[in-house]
């Protein structure tokens, strides 16, 4: 599977602050890019979690995790987890969630787990549960959608997501209303779901915003790679941001989201209002009106290939007016996916709604996802920078 994104639909809301430590505590996840657990992945980012039965030394850590900066909170494949986590219940049933991705859906229980990220830890907060033997089917609601499921190592490329994203909650208030809620949870019994309001403390939540330090947002940091791209490239995935002596801002330029959790990114005089920067996207998803200079790929039909790696340009704004210039590169797709690499900081296809900077633009840079109401050195979040 080369998928071409990992962007939540659910958005969230609140916010906490971050407390400075000293640099003693370790807040630095390693991160790979390769070819995943399932070794089809091409431009994803995985690391380790630790999860641990609440309040417990009774824990499993699992790698081939994908890291996504563009969704919120922890989602494991139930086949990978082995420790045996309690269901999310109201009442008598049992809490279930389908969040839809781009091009597909997570289906499975709501449970609860102790989650460890480096030396950081967030107790007792909720996760899901990917396609968990013997939970009920997912309702006609989120099958009807035209997205498919993910029930396996194979049709995920991972072992889960973790998600990382600029909100709290992977829904907010959306999903507490009793009119005109986005139906993502669900309450189940073996056989049956009904669609529910799911309370703020009780939604998939972002394991950083419940660090007790570190909490205000996160750090990719990636090395350049060359044109031909890499087999594998390792980095770091570092919490907190302006917390430690490791996550100062620098000069990173700030790019506000607006209410939505966008930016703007203007490309070839067209102004794209809701674009983004994913990591759980491996290119650069974009629309180009040229078939010649960017012809669709042949094999890899959702990927862009050109004769010859070809530069672009794309103008990127905030909503707090903050604007800067960004050259890339787009390579053949089909070419790149025939080599042995996994890396790719050329790789692009069609996207013709926003404009959509995944993985490959995280290659030699460090990129900066800050929580929505935390406070940063850069302000408030939820903004990106890089």
């Amino acid at each position: 599977m080369l998928c071409t994104g990992l962007f939540s639909l659910g958005c969230g809301h609140s916010g906490g602050t971050s407390n400075l430590l000293p640099p003693t505590v370790n807040n630095t996840l390693p991160i790979t890019v390769n070819a995943g657990p399932a070794g089809n992945y091409a431009d994803g980012a995985f690391t380790s979690v630790k999860i641990c039965l609440p309040n417990s030394t009774t824990c499993q850590t699992i790698n081939g995790i994908l890291v996504d900066t563009g969704s919120v909170g922890l989602r494991l494949l139930a086949s990978a987890v082995t420790v045996n986590l309690a269901d999310q219940t109201s009442g008598t049933s049992t809490v279930g969630e389908c969040l839809p991705f781009s091009g597909f859906y997570t289906w499975g229980p709501v449970a609860n787990a102790d989650v460890k990220l480096a030396g950081e830890t967030a107790s007792n907060i909720p996760i899901q549960l990917i396609n968990a033997s013997g939970f009920a089917a997912a309702p006609s609601a989120c099958t009807s959608q035209g997205l498919s499921a993910v029930n396996t190592v194979n049709d995920l490329g991972a072992n889960g997501i973790l998600g990382v994203g600029i909100y709290n909650h992977d829904c907010g208030a959306g999903c507490t209303a009793t009119t005109n809620n986005p139906n993502l949870y669900y309450s189940c019994t073996s056989s049956s779901c009904t669609a529910m309001n799911q309370p703020l403390t009780n939604q998939v939540q972002n394991p950083v915003s419940l660090f007790a330090h570190d909490n205000n947002g996160v750090i990719i940091s990636l090395p350049s790679i060359s044109a031909s791209g890499a087999p594998t490239v390792n980095g770091s995935l570092i919490f907190g941001i302006g917390t430690q002596a490791d996550n100062g801002l620098g000069s990173a330029t700030i790019f506000a989201t607006d209410t939505s959790g966008n930016i703007s990114a203007s490309y070839q005089g067209t102004k794209y209002s809701n674009s983004y920067i994913d990591s759980g996207s491996n290119g650069y998803f974009f629309l180009d009106s040229s078939t010649t200079s960017l012809p669709a790929c042949s094999l890899n039909t959702g990927f862009y290939c050109p004769t010859n790696p070809t530069t672009f340009s794309v103008t990127l704004t905030g909503s707090n007016t903050s604007s800067g210039n960004l050259s890339f590169s787009i390579g053949n797709a089909d070419a790149l996916f025939g080599s042995s690499d996994t890396a790719y900081d050329d790789l692009g296809g069609p996207n013709p709604n926003s404009f959509d900077f995944g993985l490959a633009f995280f290659f030699g840079r460090k990129v900066y996802t800050a929580i929505n109401g935390a406070s940063t050195p850069g302000g408030t979040g939820p903004y990106w920078a890089y």
